[in-house]
């Protein structure tokens, strides 16, 4: 009678345990409005360059089925930041660009709260982000500029 019991609550206690499904990104980015007064942070989609895509090693793929991981990606002039983001193989790019103020502090310094917002808004609907030279800014680059400004992170538990 005991073995049933204990089973049961043991195997409640594993499921409870098990780590929650990745869940999809929590909203798209949204796009700032072209009259917007006083926008800190504008966002507006970036005409993509047409680049001729290789073609597929394997004869029975078809061409243009997933994007090409190394493609490039075009920041425009006046941008810090272009956000990326591939749904299928639609791949969308968004620029974020700062007031004059804020552009010129996250182009000295680019580990500042407001561009590392703005970068993190930018994963958390699911994108990358390229800087200006068209590198990718990682989880890594950001430790770094946390590392350099010696930022600490408290979290309640």
């Amino acid at each position: 009678m005991r073995r049933p019991l204990c089973l049961g609550i043991c195997a409640a206690l594993l499921a409870g345990c098990a780590a929650a499904p990745r869940s999809a990104p929590e909203a798209a980015l949204v796009i700032t409005a072209p009259g917007e007064p006083d926008a800190a942070v504008t966002r507006r989609p970036v005409e993509t360059p047409t680049v001729a895509l290789p073609q597929p090693s394997l004869p029975n793929a078809p061409v243009g089925a997933a994007p090409v991981p190394g493609a490039p990606v075009h920041v425009p002039a006046g941008l810090l930041y272009v956000c990326v983001t591939t749904a299928g193989v639609e791949r969308s790019q968004i620029g974020i660009q700062f007031a004059p103020k804020v552009h010129d502090i996250c182009a000295r310094h680019p580990e500042m709260g407001p561009c590392q917002y703005e970068r993190n808004a930018c994963r958390k609907a699911g994108g990358s982000v390229f800087d200006v030279n068209g590198r990718e800014i990682t989880m890594a680059t950001e430790a770094e500029y946390d590392r350099k400004v010696m930022r600490v992170r408290f979290r309640a538990n």
